[in-house]
């Protein structure tokens, strides 16, 4: 289900302090590295990514790969970070950054 603009403003304004959790590399997606941020987004529903790839176009396929594998939608990509959001099962107050 896609994010209403209003929804993207709010966690855009929450994202602004966030610092990127999960860096992923040239390399490109991994089974631990899928791991941390499943663990991530089920902890804290919206995560920094930082995407250390140079070229653009493979950062913007890095990233969309990356959604599809975790089940999240990109609300934001601005240079090499991109903000990305997965609502959690049972959202824990004291962790998630939707809550505080």
């Amino acid at each position: 289900m896609p994010i209403s603009s209003d929804r993207k403003k709010q966690f855009r304004q929450i994202g602004h302090n966030l610092k990127p959790i999960v860096m992923v590399a040239e390399k490109g997606l991994s089974e631990g590295l899928l791991g941390e941020i499943e663990r991530a987004l089920e902890d804290h529903e919206l995560i920094k990514v930082k995407i250390a790839i140079n070229d653009r176009e493979s950062r913007k396929l890095a990233i969309a790969e990356l959604c599809k594998l975790a089940r999240a939608e990109v609300v934001q990509e601005i240079g090499k970070v991109a903000l990305i959001f997965r609502a959690a099962r049972e959202p824990n107050p004291k962790l998630s950054n939707i809550m505080r």
